[in-house]
């Protein structure tokens, strides 16, 4: 997922480490990973190797989305296997990344993720398609040349990309839940035999307060010695009164 870029780019670019320009190795001269050739190809076409060594994070950062990322469609493969290709294409080229990613999920190898390639990954576990992955990376990897060289930092490169891809696709986004109705954004109405009341909580009424208590006490009290004394002839001989 294109969310993933950044993540995935960081790290990336932990293993690919600063400058080097060793003969063993067949790129030639890199900066964070970054060839020559791509530095040319996508920042400044005659760049030198000192132009190189400078190069900016932004400038990084354009080179492995347009060689690497977009190639592969990294912003619509699944949560993991997106970091999974992405390293492998940065370290043994997008062709061969791609085409190991259609092996290990059964379609045609051409080497270009298109359609049928995103609708077979989607269709797999994504922690089968990263340990399928990486398991066939690493032994393309075991069979090169400059293993003896190389093959120790390799293998913690794909021990790594396979715990960080794994815990990718282990959290997926929260859905975003709505928010609550309410009168201001148009609450539903009751539904047909549910009184106005239903659609919105009761409101408990307010206790009264001791002090009110006792006041109601004191006029009862008045109100019932008033009417004794009304009738108070009647009540002394005894007399039926109206």
């Amino acid at each position: 997922m294109d969310r993933n870029f950044a993540r995935a780019l960081a790290l990336v670019l932990e293993s690919e480490g600063g400058w080097s320009d060793k003969k063993a190795d067949p790129g030639g001269a890199t900066m964070k990973g970054v060839t020559l050739a791509n530095f040319r190809r996508y920042v400044k076409a005659d760049a030198t190797k000192a132009d190189l060594k400078k190069i900016t994070d932004s400038q990084v950062a354009t080179v492995y989305r347009r060689f690497y990322w977009d190639v592969l469609l990294g912003a619509e493969l699944p949560d993991g296997i997106d970091y999974a290709v992405f390293d492998f294409a940065v370290n043994s080229g997008p062709g061969r990344a791609a085409k190991y990613l259609q092996a290990a999920i059964g379609v045609a190898e051409d080497g270009r993720i298109g359609p049928a390639t995103l609708a077979a990954t989607r269709a797999m576990p994504a922690g089968v398609v990263i340990d399928t992955l990486c398991d066939a990376r690493l032994a393309f990897l075991e069979r090169l040349p400059t293993w003896p060289t190389f093959g120790k930092g390799w293998r913690a490169r794909v021990a790594r990309v396979r715990a960080e891809a794994l815990l990718m696709s282990a959290q997926p986004e929260a859905p975003l839940q709505p928010p609550p109705p309410t009168l201001e954004t148009g609450a539903a109405p009751p539904a047909f035999g549910a009184s106005a009341s239903d659609a919105r909580p009761a409101v408990p009424p307010a206790s009264a307060s001791p002090a009110v208590g006792i006041l109601a006490l004191i006029v009862l009290a008045l109100g019932s010695a008033a009417a004794w004394a009304a009738h108070l002839p009647c009540n002394l001989l005894g007399v039926f009164c109206q």
